[in-house]
């Protein structure tokens, strides 16, 4: 990939404008630019005529989580991830739980210097199972996700994309190309919402997972952050979890997560427990066979049960692991029924730690 600095690179969607401006294409957004001028996301900008990534080989720091936090309940259960984000985000959401890493528009924020070889290095060093691209979305910094992916790859270690899925279609088949599993944030089932709160539109996001379900073999599973008389009502909730049974099948599993007043909405109360046990209920009388409370505790609404016999499967408690009773390829030790992920032999014992990590000390730099 040419270079323009150490951590500006070029990139190659986007296209010249009759005006004089320059449109990056990678997101809906179609930000158009002048010489100097920034995106949205503010890692994409103009320079010396063409769009170029701000922030290649930058992040916001390293943590290793279990994958259970991104949230992925059905890939890899147990098993550690390596995390990272760089800084911005091309949506503009107000209620935005990472608005301190997303919206920042402070170079500092990147604090971390890291290539995608050493990444992969301290991975497979660490005995992490993945790398996951997360805090802020991992479209804006696309270019530095994939070759961190390659890199991964190439020792054993998968990649994992947390995003808003907001992409458009050339970049989405290019970047998911590269992935072996997506947790895609679906923030409400509203335009209006999207529009007026998000800065985005629905439907775009729904195409992403349209693409995801129809042409590809990665991984993917749903998040939608419940926000109390903005996105909670059982009218929408019940629209919501019926398209996905609908259009996706009744496999994808769902996480209903609880709000907590930030950013620009911090007027709104946190979401309650009985407002996700609900939503749950709504989308397993829908037809969703695995459906998820999150960001509280709720041992029955994060456990995972057989959708054949009915027996807990994978109990449990926050990001810890209780009993679990699948095979080492994931079929249910009582009724022997596949259970919907990936599943590659005894099942991870990370747990719920979350641990800083240093790349280049971590490789003796």
């Amino acid at each position: 990939m040419e270079s323009v600095d150490d951590f500006t690179v070029a990139t190659r969607y986007w296209h010249e404008l009759s005006d004089g401006r320059v449109q990056c294409d990678v997101c809906p957004r179609a930000c158009r630019l002048r010489e100097g001028q920034r995106g949205l996301c503010f890692v994409r900008s103009r320079a010396n005529g063409q769009i170029v990534l701000t922030s290649y080989g930058r992040s916001s720091g390293f943590c290793i989580d279990p994958i259970e936090k991104k949230p992925l309940n059905h890939f890899l259960p147990g098993s550690a991830v390596l995390s990272f984000g760089t800084a911005g985000c091309n949506l503009a959401c107000r209620f935005c739980q990472n608005w301190d890493i997303s919206k920042s528009k402070e170079v500092d924020t990147l604090s971390q210097q890291a290539s995608p070889q050493m990444i992969a290095s301290a991975a497979r060093k660490l005995g992490v199972a993945s790398v996951a691209f997360t805090y802020n979305d991992p479209v804006p910094f696309m270019e530095f996700a994939i070759d961190c992916a390659d890199a991964a790859h190439e020792l054993g270690v998968r990649a994992v994309a947390v995003t808003a899925g907001y992409v458009c279609p050339e970049p989405r088949a290019e970047m998911y190309a590269h992935m072996d599993a997506t947790n895609v944030d679906l923030k409400a089932f509203s335009e209006d919402f999207y529009r007026h709160t998000c800065g985005a539109e629905l439907g775009d996001v729904l195409e992403t997972l349209q693409y995801l379900h129809d042409e590809t073999a990665v991984w993917f599973e749903i998040t939608n952050l419940l926000i109390p008389g903005a996105n909670d009502s059982d009218a929408e909730i019940d629209a919501m979890t019926s398209w996905v049974v609908d259009h996706l099948g009744t496999d994808v599993p769902m996480h209903f997560t609880a709000f907590h007043p930030d950013f620009r909405m911090r007027d709104r109360p946190a979401t309650s427990r009985q407002t996700l046990r609900r939503a749950r209920r709504i989308a397993l009388a829908n037809g969703v066979r695995h459906a998820y409370t999150g960001n509280v505790r709720d041992t029955e609404g994060a456990s995972t049960y057989c959708s054949t016999c009915g027996i807990r499967v994978v109990e449990r408690d926050w990001y810890t692991l209780g009993e679990y009773r699948l095979t080492s390829d994931g079929r249910c030790e009582n009724c022997g029924t596949q259970c919907p992920g990936v599943y590659r032999g005894p099942v991870g014992t990370w747990g719920a730690r979350r641990l800083p990590v240093n790349i280049p000390q971590e490789l003796g730099q």
